[in-house]
C-alpha cells in the first residue's frame, strides 16, 4: 500500500498491524500458526512434485481427501503430529522437514 493511502486511512481511524498482534496472540502461539502453515505448504509442494492427488495421498494416511485439503490448508484442527506423519509419508527425509520448518 502506498505512504498516502495509509497515511489517509489513518486518519480515518484505521489502524494497521499484524494477524498476531490484530488476534493478541502471545510471540510462541504466532511461532506455533507459521510452523503449521510452513508443514502445509511443504505437504503440498512435495505432493504435487510428486504428481500425487489429495485422495491418493489419503489412502497412504488412511484418511480421507478432505481431510488432506485441511491439511494443506493448515486448518486449526489438524495437528502438527498429521503433517509430519504425512510428509514422512510423501517420502520427506528429516533434512526435508527441518527445511520445511
Amino acid at each position: 500500500m502506498n505512504a498516502g493511502k495509509r497515511k489517509r486511512l489513518e486518519a480515518s481511524g484505521w489502524r494497521f498491524g499484524t494477524a498476531a498482534e490484530f488476534l493478541g496472540m502471545t510471540p510462541e502461539e504466532e511461532a506455533y500458526v507459521e510452523l503449521k502453515l510452513h508443514l502445509a505448504d511443504a505437504l503440498e509442494a512435495k505432493r504435487n512434485s510428486q504428481g500425487l492427488t489429495q485422495k491418493a495421498l489419503a489412502a497412504r494416511l488412511k484418511s480421507s481427501q478432505s481431510r488432506v485439503a485441511f491439511m494443506e490448508k493448515g486448518d486449526p484442527s489438524v495437528s502438527i503430529d498429521l503433517l509430519v506423519r504425512g510428509l514422512f509419508a510423501l517420502g520427506a527425509s528429516r533434512k526435508e522437514l527441518a527445511k520445511a520448518v
